[in-house]
């Protein structure tokens, strides 16, 4: 993209900015940017933490979130993880998916879904960190892989909602 993806300003507001709104709306109480430069994601306004995988691809990111997550007290059940790339995304699109895993509160993964999942986008529970881990160690990065080997629940959302930003011609469509 030629720019760091979450500054990318959507209406004159960045991109991760609109995310860390919809998580806020949804009920979130603790938002971070995982990875990156601090000091570049700084005008965000949002604790920036160390990629702790970095260059291991999605899983490695799930996989260091979960684990910081994990480290806190009181410890969450579970922890979203949303890309900074869904600028469409609302708080009532992440309530559907905090009512299904309230729904299922047995599995391991809540994942968003159009007519395919959507990874990276999903509540994650820290109940299947050491499966997680595990495939981790042994060389697995893809999240659909991964969420394929849990027990996980699908959530329909409005597919404009999941509608990434990956390149200057999708940012030239949007919305």
């Amino acid at each position: 993209m030629g720019a760091t993806k979450a500054l990318i300003e959507i209406d004159g507001v960045p991109m991760a900015s609109l995310v860390a709104a919809a998580l806020s709306v949804a009920g979130c109480s603790s938002i971070i940017a995982y990875g990156g430069n601090p000091d570049e994601l700084a005008p965000l306004g949002i604790p920036v933490l160390p990629d702790r995988y970095p260059g291991s691809g999605p899983l490695g990111g799930v996989l260091g979130v979960l684990e910081l997550f994990g480290a806190h007290e009181p410890r969450p059940d579970g922890v979203f993880v949303v890309a900074c790339d869904l600028p469409a995304l609302t708080g009532a699109d992440l309530d559907a998916l905090v009512k299904g895993a309230g729904d299922q509160p047995r599995v391991d993964v809540v994942v968003a879904r159009t007519s395919s999942i959507e990874p990276t986008c999903a509540i994650w529970r820290l109940s299947a960190i050491e499966r997680i881990r595990r495939c981790f160690d042994d060389g697995d990065r893809a999240l659909h892989a991964m969420i394929e080997r849990l027990d996980s629940h699908e959530v329909d959302i409005d597919p404009a909602a999941l509608r990434n930003i990956n390149t200057p011609e999708e940012l030239g469509r949007y919305p």
